[in-house]
C-alpha cells in the first residue's frame, strides 16, 4: 500500500523473483528491479521493454544464468530460457495500462523466492518529489 500511495504514483509494480539460490538473493533481485528508474519509466509509459527488467536483475549482483531465466508480465511469457518469446503486444500493453503491474522473474537455479513492490515514475511523481525540501 505504501508503494501505491507514492506521491504522483499511478501504478503499483509487483516484482516476484522465483528460483533464486537464496532468499537474500531473491529479495535483492526483486528490490533492484522494482526500484529501477528505467523499469519504473517503462511501466509508466506502458512500454513492454522487457530488456530493462532483465538488465536490472542482471546488475543486481545476484546469481543468474540468462540461458535459464524466464520472464513473465502477469501470465504472459516474454522470455523463456533466455530467449525472447513472441507475444501479443496489445495484451501486454493492456496489462501495463492497469493499476497493478505484476512482473515475475524465474531464475530456475534454486528454490528461494521473494517479492518487492514499487511504483511507476510519473511526471507528477518527479515534480512532487523535486519541489520540496526537508
Amino acid at each position: 500500500m505504501i508503494a501505491s500511495d507514492g506521491e504522483g504514483a499511478t501504478k503499483l509494480i509487483e516484482v516476484k523473483v522465483d528460483g533464486a539460490l537464496t532468499v537474500a538473493q531473491a529479495r535483492s533481485g526483486a528490490r533492484v528491479v522494482s526500484g529501477s528508474p528505467l523499469v519504473k519509466a517503462a511501466v509508466h509509459g506502458s512500454d513492454p521493454n522487457w530488456g530493462r527488467i532483465i538488465a536490472a536483475i542482471g546488475r543486481s549482483g545476484i546469481e543468474m544464468e540468462e540461458s535459464k531465466t524466464d520472464l513473465y508480465l502477469d501470465n504472459i511469457c516474454l522470455m523463456k530460457a533466455g530467449c525472447a518469446q513472441p507475444f501479443d503486444h496489445v495484451r501486454v500493453k493492456s496489462i501495463l495500462d492497469g493499476d497493478e503491474v505484476p512482473i515475475r522473474i524465474c531464475l530456475n537455479l534454486g528454490n528461494a523466492s521473494a517479492t518487492a513492490w514499487g511504483c511507476d515514475l510519473s511526471e507528477e511523481y518527479v515534480t512532487i518529489n523535486s519541489e520540496y525540501t526537508t
